[in-house]
C-alpha cells in the first residue's frame, strides 16, 4: 500500500474496512446519495442496495493492494463469498466533498454464473 496520507485513500480504505465489516449504515457514511457504479453486470444508481446484496453473502475479504490521490483511490481486494470462494475485484472510487461519488468495479462474473448455474 501507498501513503495513507491521500484523503481519497483514507476515505476509500475506511469505506472498504465498513463493508467487509458487514457495517453496511457506516459503509454509507463514505458514499454520496446520488453514487454512480459502473459493474460488469449493470449500472447502478444511487446509495439504496448499493452494498446491501453483496455484503449478505460476503464471508471475507483480504486487501491486496490500494493506491490514492487527493481524488481518486484504487481498491484491489479479495473477497469470499457464500457462492464463490475465490472473488479478487478492484475497484476504483472518485471522491467529492469527501463522499465516493463514483465507483468502477470490476470482478470476473463467471464464477458467479457458474455457482448461480449449479445451484438451478
Amino acid at each position: 500500500m501507498t501513503d495513507t496520507t491521500s484523503p481519497a485513500l483514507q476515505t476509500g480504505l475506511a469505506y472498504y474496512q465498513a463493508w467487509t465489516s458487514h457495517d453496511v449504515d457506516k459503509a454509507k457514511n463514505y458514499i454520496a446519495d446520488d453514487i454512480v457504479c459502473d459493474t460488469p453486470a449493470a449500472r447502478l444508481k444511487g446509495v439504496e442496495g448499493f452494498l446491501g446484496p453483496f455484503v449478505q453473502i460476503l464471508t471475507g475479504a483480504q486487501m491486496i493492494a490500494a493506491f490514492g490521490d487527493d481524488q481518486t483511490a484504487l481498491l484491489m481486494y479479495d473477497t469470499q463469498t457464500v457462492p464463490v470462494k475465490n472473488a479478487p475485484g478492484a475497484e476504483c472510487v472518485t471522491f467529492r466533498g469527501g463522499e465516493i461519488t463514483y465507483s468502477r468495479l470490476l470482478f470476473d462474473q463467471a464464477p458467479f454464473d457458474a455457482a448461480r448455474n449449479a445451484a438451478s
